[in-house]
């Protein structure tokens, strides 16, 4: 029997791109039905996260224009990690296999033919992993692959040079979805709920149009909620750095207190305030790492909703609920 697939696109403002971008998707599901990969009862589903622009009445016309489209609009705008979950949790009921990717023409579509030969091997995730990022900048090249670094350095499991485009079988949506946690960050979720995996590999290309919703600002955001969510090492971090200040502070006692019996002291203002300015920095950068955390708990301990469904292009009464 052909898995039902579905296509998950969360969109942001992105009037421009849709256009272009949408039937090249149903398109895929097209010849996917037709080389009986999968069946024809699979969907592209839109995930509009709280739009400024046009980007909810396009999803509704193209809904009204071809069965192969659907669209559920957010309430209000969650974020990209939220708007893929919503997406993903939505579609759960209603297909086998769901395949997350952004509207922006950048990921390589055909990727999607073999992250579907690698479900009817026997995986049940499939990761799109970048081959090369000759493309970008050298600043960014630099910054992506150090985001990557830097969170498996902190803890963080995530594979290399994947984003969110990956292929998630309905056996493994029922077990993330039982991760209730409010912080999400699905990079570094989904490899912690196991299961048989791989990855496919491919080019990444520029944007068709608009322009992207992901500056430096919203990466070092992302990675700092990727630690944050998913790693203590930032703690156990601070208490070995606690502890190695006090040995140097302990033996900077025994030093001076030598020097002072030995009469050989000699008054240095520049030096103690340098210290006490070192100190109390150190202090202030702990402080706010551990803010972090208890704000995540503070959060978290409200279990308020990821994600509120406001509109769908369709009729689905058993994801009529919030999450």
């Amino acid at each position: 029997m052909r898995p039902i697939l579905y296509i998950v696109i969360p969109c942001y403002n992105e009037e421009d791109v849709l256009p272009i971008t949408g039937p090249i998707f149903e398109d895929k599901i097209k010849e996917l039905v037709q080389k009986e990969k999968v069946s024809d009862k699979s969907r592209v589903l839109f995930v509009n996260d709280g739009s400024k622009d046009r980007t909810w009445e396009i999803i509704q016309k193209m809904a009204k224009e071809s069965v192969y489209f659907m669209g559920i609009s957010q309430s209000r705008n969650r974020g990209h990690q939220n708007a893929v979950l919503a997406g993903l949790m939505e579609a759960k009921s209603m297909c086998d296999i769901t395949i997350s990717i952004d509207c922006d023409g950048q990921d390589d579509i055909n990727a999607i033919n073999e992250m579907v030969n690698a479900y009817l091997d026997g995986c049940e995730i499939v990761y799109g992993v970048r081959n090369k990022r000759d493309t970008d900048t050298f600043f960014k090249r630099f910054t992506a692959e150090g985001f990557y670094k830097l969170l498996n350095w902190m803890g963080a499991e995530v594979v290399f040079n994947h984003a969110d485009y990956r292929l998630i079988s309905g056996r493994v949506l029922d077990e993330l979805e039982k991760f209730k946690e409010v912080n999400i960050f699905l990079r570094g979720m989904v490899p912690l709920v196991g299961f048989k995996s791989t990855s496919v590999y491919y080019e990444r290309y520029e944007r068709v149009a608009g322009e992207s919703h992901y500056p430096l600002k919203k990466m070092l955001a992302l990675a700092f909620d990727g630690i944050t969510s998913l790693s203590i090492k930032p703690i156990r971090m601070i208490t070995g750095l606690g502890m190695a200040i006090a040995l140097m502070s302990f033996i900077g006692v025994i030093w001076s207190v030598a020097v002072y019996l030995m009469g050989d002291s000699v008054s240095g203002w520049a030096s103690m305030t340098s210290l006490i300015c070192f100190i109390g920095g150190v202090q202030l950068i702990c402080l706010g790492i551990l803010g972090e955390y208890i704000g995540k708990i503070y959060l978290e301990t409200k279990a308020r909703p990821r994600y509120i469904i406001s509109e769908r292009t369709y009729v689905n009464e058993k994801a009529d609920k919030d999450f």
